[in-house]
């Protein structure tokens, strides 16, 4: 049994006054939050390290911000720091704070007018980059600045880090496209920096205000300094980011922009609420050419001459990302795209773009490179290219991107404790010099025998390096500072910089050896900024005149810290856990997206697969110090089962519960999760929540009784086929007042799904199929078993939605085989759901044994819903390893793919039919979309799929009275928009929940596809 752990993690008492205060006025109308829960889902970001804030404000208008900085210049709050943080996935730790957090992303996302002739729009801080191209392409327009977190990544953080990407060649960085900025001084005044000049400069710097004093520093330094400012920055596409006094000041017109000083800035200076954007038009004409070399070196050196291509962008990625794309689920929409060249070994590529508004331009540069290509190809290769592929279709540029994009995040899936990390990602040479910049650079990580993958924006000089390290050894943590130095000086060596487009954050302290004599004035900036040294403190560089102030270091503590106070054993065995890099992508906005629904609907950072995974990181090494070892306790607990003992124990723990314990905050957050299973496959590193979150009910409940609700999932397979006998009698039953008050008040459950009615049994009576008889089964030729398929049953369809296992029968049979209807064994899932994994395991020891043995027989086994047969390959394996044997239970779709000869349709039907595919579905079958299509097409069908969210049931999730809301809610989000625009009854969904979640929220009944091919077969 776990501990009780109730070590709570205190606040300053100063910042709680502080919080409590601000609340209590009533000027500041967005969230504070200041659990440890929330604390902690926002004490990393996608860098190596580590710092708890002591809370974070969700402000909901710039007002807001204004409110708590005004409360912050109260003499009793002078000592208060905070710093802005956007969709917090910088690889720096540029947000990291022990101060405030002032988070952006979830309120300030209001989108201004736009104006197409200017091609301008006005957007707030927390607007999202990809959702606000969603917005403006109606009008032939897009924000150019394309980073790769792009569908999380905020304008407000964009802004920061002066963000640029792919395609910086052309369209520069997001500095080049901002024409003002809004933003909240430390003082609590909220101004806008643009471009001004001759009286309007003047009047600005007349101002007896911190604004003036702004405009009056920045322009003595500007042009005062001009001649060593142009000297010191170097001549990039990738120029310096950490303000910008090279580009603030342009002596020629005469103009003072202080918004490129706010760009790059880090959030050092002040809170940024908006922005005005100048947007570019969309092009005409896209097309890659995705070219592979024998090596790395070959992809690096051909580079500078595609650039004079006339390219759009020249992007590079190694055979080390390739290798882990292929393991992943992004590989399945690129594999046509990027395939292997046979006889040869791929060891990089570039993917070049061609694009642009004059499409005949670009299809002649294009044209001249294929040329040069094939050229090259025929004279012998003396370039190491050996092969190429081009992309027209707009679907495979993005599906090439997307795999491209993901890389940073693949990487952190590599095997083993050391993990390709980011802390040297960003260096930039002049491009000519890239190629041998390269060479030492692998050259000095060889020499420490470490492994590493690169991708990245060849054609501005910009190249990703991630060093694998296990930073829960002490040893490799010294390793990072000594590669950092090598490389700080190798970027000066080749006349670059270390922090190309990703921030200083903690390399702040190499700023000072770069800078010079020039340091002092950056100080001068901070200083006439935040001359008390309170916002993001330690970054970029302290005020001038305050020498106090240290600036954060590369030796600051990092996440390795705490995870290696978790066993080794441990580590190894939540693996998913701790390999979390806070990449972000289950920050995406995207609701047609699976991964996680619930972050989507919520917007809160803890209910999400980063957020759940940073809190059972906390919640293993918070365990090891109060001695308790959780693998241990897992084998305890499978051993001893339920006693009286144990249940004694837990009443007693449970009502005489007193005091805090860190495991209640961990429940909230998985207790709110659907166990959806998307986060296992569209998670670059694989975090998968349900997972963890199975074992951690597992062991909170060897402490804390379970809802009563649990011991209805746990006897559901054993008593709904007993129900289902009296369809009519249990649903007459379930409807009643004092049962339904019962269900709700005593087992938790808002409803129960209603049995089908006919059973089963009886829809069957005159259909052509047999009577399962292992023995006579046995006994038939190997022809005759050629003839028959076995339909394996699942307790949800069986017992709430026979009819479509009735269609399946019928379906199989008329295909020319015979159906066998195996017996109703149990799966388990609920089981695992809800951590009675010893209950599920030995449910799962039986049921594989079963179908073990009737595998043997040789004839395909075909299960009709996604998330139960998906059960069988994945938490099966997991639970039973070798023990689970070798059979096979098919998906519908994947049976009817190897017998698309056997359908022939009767009838005829022009219209389209829309696909809503089960999430799981979609996750770990990839393919699923396309193979329903290629169904359909066969009996001619027209299938559209439908990309959507989840439906937000997820088997009893959503008849649970705490989850009733947030499920329907989520449906409004996901699945709602989908039955406004297409008629129900042309709607087909493949899983059970799901059509259950369409009959509660719609009315009406929608169809599994194979229903559908039964009706015209």
């Amino acid at each position: 049994m776990i501990p009780q752990l109730s070590k709570e993690n205190s606040l300053d008492p100063l910042y709680l006054s502080y919080f409590k205060t601000l609340a209590a006025e009533g000027a500041f109308a967005g969230e504070i939050e200041y659990s440890y829960a929330a604390r902690l889902s926002a004490a990393t970001d996608n860098s190596v390290y580590q710092l708890l804030p002591a809370g974070i404000l969700f402000p909901k208008t710039p007002g807001d911000i204004q409110a708590a900085l005004r409360l912050a210049a109260r003499k009793e709050f002078r000592g208060i720091r905070f710093a802005p943080r956007g969709g917090g996935t910088g690889t720096n730790g540029g947000s990291l704070t022990s101060g405030v957090i002032i988070d952006v992303s979830r309120h300030l996302k209001g989108l201004g007018a736009v104006d197409p002739e200017k091609r301008t729009v006005h957007a707030e801080a927390g607007v999202i980059k990809d959702w606000l191209n969603e917005q403006i392409k109606q009008y032939g327009l897009f924000f150019s600045p394309n980073l790769s977190t792009s569908n999380r990544a905020t304008l407000g953080g964009m802004i920061s880090n002066d963000a640029s990407g792919q395609g910086s060649l052309k369209y520069g960085k997001t500095s080049q496209h901002i024409l003002d900025t809004d933003v909240v001084l430390m003082d609590g005044s909220l101004v806008t920096f643009g471009p001004v000049s001759g009286d309007e400069l003047k009047a600005k710097m007349d101002l007896a205000t911190m604004e003036g004093q702004i405009y009056r520093t920045v322009y003595e330094i500007a042009a005062g300094k001009r001649d060593e400012i142009v000297k010191a920055f170097p001549d990039l596409t990738r120029f310096l980011t950490g303000y910008d006094l090279k580009h603030v000041w342009d002596p020629e017109t005469g103009v003072l922009d202080i918004s490129r000083i706010i760009c790059g800035a880090e959030g050092t200076l002040g809170f940024i609420t908006g922005a005005t954007l100048d947007l570019t038009p969309v092009p005409s004409f896209r097309a890659l050419v995705n070219i592979k070399y024998d090596s790395f070196d070959s992809a690096l050196r051909h580079a500078p001459e595609l650039v004079n291509a006339g390219v759009l962008s020249v992007e590079t990625i190694d055979s080390c990302v390739f290798a882990m794309a292929k393991k992943d689920i992004v590989w399945y929409q690129v594999k046509d795209l990027l395939t292997e060249v046979p006889g040869k070994t791929m060891d990089g590529i570039n993917i070049v773009e061609f694009a642009g508004t004059d499409a005949a331009l670009e299809k002649v540069r294009m044209d001249l490179l294929i040329n040069t290509l094939n050229e090259e190809l025929r004279e012998g290769n003396s370039r190491g290219i050996i092969g190429y592929q081009t992309c027209t279709e707009l679907k495979d540029i993005q599906a090439v991107y997307a795999m491209r994009k993901k890389a940073v995040g693949l990487l952190g899936n590599a095997d083993g404790a050391q993990k390709p990390v980011a802390f040297v990602e960003d260096t930039v040479v002049p491009p000519e010099h890239l190629a041998d910049f390269i060479k030492e650079f692998r050259e000095l990580l060889d020499s420490h025998h470490l492994r590493y993958g690169m991708f990245g924006h060849v054609d501005s000089g910009v190249l990703h390096v991630r060093p694998a390290l296990d930073l829960c050894d002490p040893e490799q943590e010294v390793m990072l500072r000594t590669i950092s130095d090598k490389v700080a000086e190798l970027t000066a060596k080749y006349g670059g910089i270390m922090w190309g487009e990703h921030g200083r954050g903690y390399r702040s302290e190499y700023g000072p050896k770069y800078y010079g004599g020039l340091f002092d004035e950056l100080r001068r900036v901070k200083g006439v900024f935040d001359p008390d040294n309170r916002i993001n403190p330690g970054k970029i560089c302290a005020p001038y005149g305050n020498d106090s102030a240290s600036l954060v270091s590369v030796d600051a503590v990092k996440r390795g810290f705490y995870d290696r106070q978790i066993p080794s054993g441990v580590r190894q065995s939540y693996n998913r856990v701790v390999s979390c890099n806070g990449n972000g992508a289950c920050f995406s906005y995207d609701t047609t997206s699976p991964m996680c629904p619930t972050y989507k609907f919520m917007g809160d950072r803890i209910q999400s697969p980063k957020g759940r995974a940073g809190l059972m990181r906390e919640w293993l090494r918070e365990l090891e110090e109060a001695g308790a070892n959780p693998l241990l306790e897992e084998k305890l607990t499978e051993a001893r089962g339920v006693t009286l003992g144990d249940l004694a124990r837990k009443t007693w723990h449970t009502v005489t519960k007193r005091g805090y314990d860190f495991s209640d905050e961990v429940l909230e957050a998985m207790n709110v999760c659907l166990a959806c299973k998307a986060c296992a496959s569209q998670c670059p590193i694989k975090v998968d929540v349900p997972d963890f979150r199975a074992r951690f009910f597992n062991l909170y409940y060897s402490r804390y009784l379970r809802p009563a609700g649990d011991l209805l999932v746990k006897h559901f397979e054993e008593s709904a086929p007993l129900m289902a006998r009296l369809p009519a009698l249990f649903n007459k039953v379930n409807s009643l007042s004092p049962a339904k008050f019962m269900v709700k008040k005593i087992l938790g459950f808002v409803d129960v799904p209603v049995l089908s009615s006919p059973v089963l049994k009886d829809l069957l009576r005159g259909q052509t199929m047999e009577r399962f008889d292992l023995n006579a089964l046995e006994k038939l030729s190997p022809a005759e078993r050629a003839k028959r398929v076995l339909i394996v049953q699942d307790t949800f369809t069986t017992v709430y939605d026979a009819p479509v296992v009735h269609d399946l029968v019928s379906l199989v049979a008329k295909t020319g085989k015979i159906p066998v209807l195996l017996p109703l064994k149990p799966n388990g899932k609920a089981l695992h759901i809800r951590g009675y994994l010893r209950e599920f395991a030995v449910t799962a020891a039986k049921t594989s044994d079963f179908y073990n043995r009737v595998f043997r027989l040789g004839i395909p086994m075909v299960g009709v819903d996604p998330a139960i047969v998906l059960c069988y390959r994945d938490e099966y394996r997991k639970t039973l390893g070798a023990a689970r044997g070798d059979f096979v239970i098919r998906l519908t779709q994947e049976w009817l793919l190897d017998n698309l000869s056997l359908l022939t349709p009767r009838v005829k039907d022009e219209n389209p039919y829309y696909l809503l595919a089960h999430c799981t579905q979609k996750s770990l079958k990839p393919g699923t979309h396309d193979d329903w299509v290629k169904i359909f097409r066969q009996v001619s069908l027209k299938l559209i799929p439908v990309p959507v969210g989840c439906c937000g049931m997820a088997g009893l999730y959503g008849h649970t009275a705490a989850n009733e809301a947030r499920s329907q809610a989520i449906y409004r989000q996901n699945w709602a928009p989908v039955f406004q625009k297409y008629p129900v009854n042309r709607c087909l969904v493949t899983g059970f929940s799901c059509r259950e979640q369409v009959k509660r929220m719609e009315h009406a009944a929608v169809r599994h596809p194979l229903q559908v091919l039964n009706e015209i077969l």
